[in-house]
C-alpha cells in the first residue's frame, strides 16, 4: 500500500517540478517584458491546468490518508495536503500568487529522492552507496 502511494507521489513530483520549472523559467508567462500585468497577477491556462492536476493530486492522496489512517500519515500529512489545496485553490480562484505557488511546487523535485531513500531503507540498502549518493541528491535538491 505505501509502495504504491510513494509512486503516486513520485508521479506528481515529477510532472509538478517539470511544469513549474517550465512555466517559471522557460514560459514568457513570467518574463518582465511580457505584459504590463503585476507579476503577481498573471496566469494562464497551462498554469491553471497544472495547479488542477496538483489539486487532484492532493485530493486524490489525502483520501488515501484517510482511508488507511494512520498507515500512511498522521495528521501532519492532513495538515501538509489542506493547507497546499486550500493555498492553491485560493491562487486559481483569484488568478493571483501563481508564480509564489509554482515556487513551492517546484519543490517537490526532491520527493522522488524522498521516496527512493524509503525504497532503498525498506530493501535494508540503508549502507549502500547509492543510498548516499542519494542522500546528497536530496541535500543539494
Amino acid at each position: 500500500m505505501e509502495r504504491n502511494n510513494r509512486g503516486f507521489s513520485t508521479f506528481h513530483a515529477l510532472i509538478a517540478a517539470w511544469a513549474s520549472l517550465y512555466l517559471l523559467l522557460f514560459s514568457d508567462l513570467f518574463d518582465e517584458d511580457s505584459s504590463n500585468d503585476l507579476i503577481v497577477n498573471r496566469s494562464s491556462i497551462i498554469s491553471n491546468m497544472f495547479l488542477g492536476f496538483s489539486i487532484g493530486y492532493f485530493l486524490s492522496d489525502l483520501a488515501m490518508v484517510f482511508w488507511h489512517f494512520p498507515a500512511l500519515g498522521g495528521l501532519e500529512y492532513v495538515l501538509h495536503h489542506g493547507l497546499s489545496m486550500f493555498s492553491i485553490s485560493l491562487s486559481l480562484m483569484s488568478s493571483q500568487g501563481q508564480i509564489y505557488i509554482l515556487m513551492v511546487l517546484f519543490s517537490e523535485s526532491t520527493t522522488p529522492f524522498v521516496n527512493i531513500r524509503w525504497y532503498l531503507d525498506v530493501a535494508g540498502r540503508k549502507s549502500s552507496t547509492i543510498y548516499i549518493y542519494n542522500g546528497i541528491a536530496l541535500f543539494f535538491g
